[in-house]
C-alpha cells in the first residue's frame, strides 16, 4: 500500500473527479483517497489527491487561490453556462459584430477585484439539502445567492471574431469558490449578447502547478507521491520540534512555542527532529495547540522521487 501523501494529477476531459479518485484508489491499494476541488467533466487540469492520512490536508488545499485558462464564447447563452448545456438564447450576428474591443475590456474590468458572484445554477451548492445541479436537472428553478469572490487577474490572451460569435482565450486567477462559467455568463450578459464557457483548464492551486502533474494514464502513486511532511512544508510555515515537544504534541498536549516562526496567524506544520510530520498546530501567545495530528506509524519522510517534487 502507498504511504501517506498527495499526488498531482492532470485530469483529462470527459471524466469526473470521482473517476480519478476511484482509479487512484485501485492504483494505490487503499480506499483512503480524496480530492481537493472538483473539476467538471468538461474541464481539464490540476486535481490534487490526498492518500491515506494526507486527506486531512485537503481541507486546507480547497481554500487556496487558483489559476485557470479558459475559452469564453460571446454570442449565446446556455442552461449550464458552458458548452455542455442547451442553448437558451443566441444573439443576432449584427449584435455580435457591434461589440467592440473597448466594450469587452470594460466588461472584464467590472469583473476584476472583489466582486459578488451568483454561482452557476448547475453548481454543487446545496439548496434545502439538495445539490443545485440535481434540482436544475429535475426541472426546478434554482435561485442562488451572490457570494463574495476575488478575481485577482482576468486577462484576454487572444480574440477570434467569427460570423456568429466572439471567442476569447483568457487567463484567470481567483479565490476559492469562483465559477469561471459565471464569469463567462456575466461578461456576455453585460455586453448584451450572452456568453458561455467552451473550454476550461486549471493550471494552479496555491503553490502547486499542473506542470508537476501527470495524467491518470501515467500515474504511479508510489513514484509520484509528495509525502505528507513535504506537502505540509509547501503549504504552511513549519517548525522542527525537539524530541520531548514532539512526543507531547503527538499525545495532544499543548507545547511551548520556542523556535516557532513569528507572527503566523494560520496553521504551522510541526515536524519531528527527523523530519516526520506530527501535525498542524495553532500558535498562541505562550503555547501551541494541535489542529490535526498525523499517525506516527506512517512513512512520511522517505526519500522522494525527484519527479514528485512540487
Amino acid at each position: 500500500m502507498v504511504s501517506s501523501g498527495i499526488v498531482l494529477v492532470d485530469k483529462s476531459g470527459g471524466m469526473t473527479s470521482h473517476d480519478v479518485v476511484a482509479r487512484t484508489r485501485r492504483l494505490a491499494g487503499t480506499r483512503k483517497v480524496g480530492h481537493a476541488g472538483t473539476l467538471d467533466p468538461m474541464a481539464t487540469g490540476l486535481l490534487i489527491l490526498g492518500i491515506n492520512s494526507a486527506t486531512r490536508l485537503l481541507t486546507y488545499v480547497v481554500g487556496l487561490d487558483k489559476e485557470y485558462y479558459a475559452t469564453i464564447v460571446l454570442g449565446s447563452s446556455t442552461t449550464t453556462d458552458d458548452a455542455e448545456g442547451d442553448t437558451v438564447e443566441t444573439a443576432a450576428p449584427e449584435a455580435v459584430s457591434a461589440v467592440t474591443e473597448e466594450a469587452i475590456a470594460a466588461g472584464i474590468e467590472v469583473l476584476r477585484g472583489d466582486i459578488l458572484q451568483v454561482p452557476t445554477q448547475v453548481s454543487a451548492i446545496k439548496v434545502d439539502g439538495k445539490r443545485a445541479y440535481d434540482l436544475v436537472r429535475s426541472g426546478e428553478t434554482v435561485e442562488l445567492k451572490a457570494r463574495p469572490v476575488t478575481i485577482s487577474a482576468f486577462e484576454v490572451l487572444e480574440t477570434r471574431r467569427l460570423a456568429d460569435r466572439i471567442e476569447l482565450d483568457v487567463r484567470v486567477e481567483c479565490s476559492s469558490g469562483t465559477y469561471i462559467r459565471a464569469l463567462a455568463r456575466d461578461l456576455g450578459n453585460d455586453l448584451g449578447i450572452g456568453g458561455h464557457l467552451s473550454a476550461l483548464r486549471r493550471t494552479r492551486i496555491g503553490p502547486f502547478s499542473v506542470a508537476d502533474a501527470v495524467t491518470l494514464e501515467d500515474l504511479d502513486p508510489a513514484a509520484r507521491l509528495i509525502f505528507s511532511a513535504a506537502a505540509a512544508k509547501t503549504l504552511f510555515p513549519h517548525v522542527t520540534l525537539d524530541a520531548q515537544r514532539a512526543i507531547d504534541l503527538g499525545h495532544g498536549k499543548k507545547i511551548g512555542i520556542e523556535g516557532f516562526p513569528a507572527d503566523v496567524s494560520g496553521p504551522i506544520a510541526a515536524l519531528t527532529p527527523n523530519g516526520a510530520l506530527i501535525g498542524l498546530v495553532q500558535a498562541g501567545k505562550n503555547s501551541a495547540r494541535s489542529l490535526v495530528n498525523f499517525p506516527s506509524d506512517e512513512a512520511q519522510v522517505a526519500p522522494q522521487n525527484p519527479e514528485a517534487q512540487a
